[in-house]
């Protein structure tokens, strides 16, 4: 094998994760609640009740908790429509909007490890979509055999 640069990967294989990285993202995002939480709020802004009545199993305290971590962690904004009782609207804020790739790719994932839901298909052709590493600078695919070359900043 040869010798690892700093900053830098081995190929071949998985292309692994630095665990500083996915602690963090963790940290923000990493249970079961709170990406089921984004995934309704991707649709856009819902009420307290809303929530409740959109994720199935979720209890208000925990409800409550969550949001509240999600504001703190700058994913969620809570913006009130009352004054008296408080009540807010829920929202994403622009970096709870970055998660949907995230979560498109768990939903792949889940779809086609024994999840009861189809994942993501070519409306033209009904063809599985795959997810894909890309340069935008190079304007193309980044395969598994380059990453060697991929370096987490």
């Amino acid at each position: 094998m040869s010798p690892v640069r700093p900053g830098r990967f081995p190929p071949p294989g998985p292309i692994p994760v630095p665990p500083g990285v996915l602690d963090a993202a963790l940290a923000r995002v990493g249970d079961r609640w709170s990406l089921l939480l984004v995934a309704v709020l991707l649709g856009g802004p819902r009420r307290f009740n809303d929530l409740l009545a959109d994720v199935d199993g979720i209890a208000p305290n925990v409800l409550s908790q969550r949001l509240k971590h999600l504001e703190h962690q700058g994913v969620v904004v809570a913006a009130p429509y009352t004054r008296r009782p408080p009540r807010f609207t829920y929202q994403l804020t622009a970096s709870g909007q970055e998660l949907a790739d995230s979560l498109r790719v768990l939903a792949r994932w889940g779809a086609a490890h024994g999840g009861d839901a189809a994942g993501a298909a070519h409306d033209a052709c009904g063809t599985a979509l795959e997810t894909r590493w890309y340069c935008p600078t190079c304007a193309r695919v980044v395969d598994d055999d380059e990453g060697g070359d991929l370096v987490y900043v």
